[in-house]
């Protein structure tokens, strides 16, 4: 990419994690020499999965490559990209309506934090309707979401989502 990068950034919350994120990772992952995928914390949420939980599944499912650190932040990623010496943010695109939400958080990061650039990857299309909702969705009501999600995600949610009692 452009010289003096050496880390970047993949955020979002994860929950659950997705191939289409697996995706974004693998790309990014060669795109940049260090990438942190990063869960973002944000109170006025109540994920399925706790933080505890999404890094641990996030480890598993990035331990196949070598340059990828999984980690969580609260507060502004820009602030934590700072922090941990970032000078990109990795974004994925689904569909249009993606890139309006992104491109304005995009500004106003740069507008914070000029130094850290974002950069847009649009997913394959194999994964453009996939979304952690729709895969929490899916997996509430008992659907198979295995083509969606990988082994200890779909693992995860079938424990989550077992009748208690």
């Amino acid at each position: 990419m452009s010289e003096g990068v050496d880390l970047a950034l993949y955020a979002g919350s994860f929950d659950p994690p997705t191939y289409g994120h697996l995706d974004l990772v693998e790309r990014a992952a060669r795109l940049f020499p260090r990438l942190i995928v990063a869960v973002g914390t944000n109170p006025t949420r109540s994920p399925l999965f706790s933080v505890e939980e999404r890094l641990e599944l996030l480890t598993h499912i990035c331990a196949p490559f070598s340059n990828v650190s999984v980690a969580s932040f609260g507060g502004l990623l820009v602030d934590y990209g700072k922090r941990v010496g970032a000078r990109v943010v990795v974004r994925g695109l689904r569909v249009g309506s993606d890139f309006e939400y992104e491109l304005q958080i995009a500004h106003a990061n740069a507008d914070l934090k000029p130094e850290i650039d974002t950069v847009f990857l649009p997913t394959r299309t194999t994964y453009g309707f996939i979304s952690a909702s729709l895969v929490r969705e899916i997996a509430r009501y008992g659907g198979d979401v295995s083509r969606y999600t990988p082994a200890a995600v779909c693992a995860a949610l079938k424990q989550k989502y077992a009748p208690k009692g």
